[in-house]
């Protein structure tokens, strides 16, 4: 018997976006816009940095178990009990965490295909079998899932907005699929691009339909900058929540995450100019792309995907966009190979990814 699983030898890690480092080490480049991995191209919460450098003399400690303090300030945010409020490291943190939690050996799990990786890789390192549903008109398609539940069905991942499409499913076609899921079936809605969308009347704010078979996730990576702190939260029925913080990791998420996270939501300002650039931004690609002819997907995040005819023009032009120090998102890996992530940064660096795709094309 081998020592490593079968179903572990064969897992295919995500493979995260190229970095500035990266990029400068091997061509030597002074100036490079990094447009790959939707940071928040305006920085991080001046409040956020302010909490964290105040924590700074607490780290020799370990952090609070229960993350205490935040999921109290969720709680009063999102007008729910604290026992309904979960954190981890991160969205990913949160999915490894309810995929030890919930799952059986013998039970399956339904996402979709060109959604976000991270929940394949969670699913497979379990050996658990994934189904994956095609996508429809670059949207996840809800009654292609419902089609393929069955009595092994444990899981159902939903992304929406869906990452790397920018797409959403709307709130009448979410009510008509949940109404079909059975109860036992536990379906994870991960809204990290929630702020983005929200203000949308066609977008189904899952806390509007609390119901006891639905985990809602989010994060503090995009809107609130905080990406690299790594710091995720969750809402649920209190007994899954409840038996989630049986199996978290024990100290996690960590100190600075849990300070920066209370004081990025005191911080309405930041979050108001993060959502006025994006919008900005948008509508400067959008304007770039018709004036080019290329086809680009309606986005309700802070990035637009772009599709291509091939595999081999998205290949060419990620990297001759490389050599003009842009860096952008090939999503073969997430199953669209002839698509390209565009992430929506700052006016300049719009204006640099403009001059050098142009360029290029």
């Amino acid at each position: 018997m081998p020592l490593v699983p079968k179903h572990i030898q064969e897992l295919k890690p995500y493979q995260p976006g190229k970095s500035i480092e990266e990029l400068k080490r091997e061509l030597g480049l002074n100036k490079i816009v990094k447009l790959a991995s939707n940071e928040n191209p305006i920085g991080v919460s001046p409040l956020a940095l302010k909490a964290m450098q105040e924590a700074l003399n607490t780290i020799n400690r370990y952090p609070s178990p229960d993350a205490y303090e935040l999921r109290k300030a969720l709680a009063k945010r999102y007008d729910v009990k604290i026992e309904n409020v979960f954190t981890g490291n991160g969205s990913e943190g949160i999915i490894a965490t309810i995929m030890r939690t919930f799952l059986l050996d013998d039970e399956e799990a339904i996402t979709s295909h060109g959604s976000f990786v991270t929940f394949d890789v969670q699913a497979q390192s379990r050996g658990i079998k994934l189904i994956r549903t095609p996508l429809k008109d670059y949207r996840i398609d809800l009654e292609a899932m419902l089609e393929h539940i069955n009595e092994k069905t444990k899981i159902i991942y939903l992304a929406n907005p869906n990452n790397p499409t920018g797409t959403i499913f709307t709130v009448s076609e979410f009510l008509k699929f949940i109404k079909q899921v059975p109860p036992r079936v536990l379906v994870i809605l991960d809204e990290a691009y929630f702020e983005f969308a929200h203000d949308e009347p066609i977008y189904p704010d899952s806390m509007q339909y609390r119901l006891d078979n639905v985990i809602t996730l989010r994060t503090f990576s995009k809107a609130f900058g905080l990406a690299g702190v790594r710091i995720g939260y969750g809402f649920a029925h209190e007994n899954f929540i409840a038996n989630l913080m049986k199996v978290k990791l024990t100290f996690e998420p960590s100190t600075l995450a849990q300070v920066a996270a209370v004081a990025a939501m005191e911080d309405a300002d930041f979050l108001e100019q993060t959502l006025h650039i994006n919008r900005i931004g948008k509508q400067f690609l959008y304007e770039l792309f018709e004036e080019m002819g290329i086809q680009y997907l309606k986005s309700y995040t802070n990035f637009v995907t772009i599709v291509l005819d091939s595999e081999k023009r998205v290949n060419d032009l990620f990297n001759k966009l490389l050599k003009e120090g842009v860096i952008v998102r090939p999503l073969k890996s997430f199953g669209l190979p002839n698509c390209i992530r565009v992430s929506i940064g700052w006016p300049e660096e719009n204006e640099f990814f403009a001059q050098k795709l142009k360029k290029t094309l």
